[in-house]
């Protein structure tokens, strides 16, 4: 089984439990905002951004939206690349 393969299967499994993945993916933020206390906004975005891709008939997606339309925490930083890497391309 390659990486597809898992990808696709991990996908399709999302789409079938949509409501459970979802519950999951709310406890993972919950413990992260333990975690990581200050920063509860930027958790709470994060775990509703990760419930808007999960499922066919997703059960979090706000109404009318596009989860593609927008970068969730702005642009992007660039990463140095490491010895002997070349540099992404921009």
């Amino acid at each position: 089984m390659g990486i597809g393969d898992f990808a696709n299967k991990a996908k399709e499994f999302a789409d079938q439990h949509d409501e459970q993945v979802d519950q999951g993916l709310d406890r993972a933020g919950d413990m992260a905002n333990e975690r990581f206390a200050g920063h509860e906004g930027q958790v709470d975005s994060v775990v509703d951004r990760a419930q808007q891709y999960t499922g066919d008939g997703d059960t979090a997606a706000p109404e009318g939206g596009d989860p593609a339309q927008e970068v969730p925490g702005g642009p992007q930083n660039e990463v140095p690349a490491g010895p002997g890497e070349v540099p992404p391309q921009q």
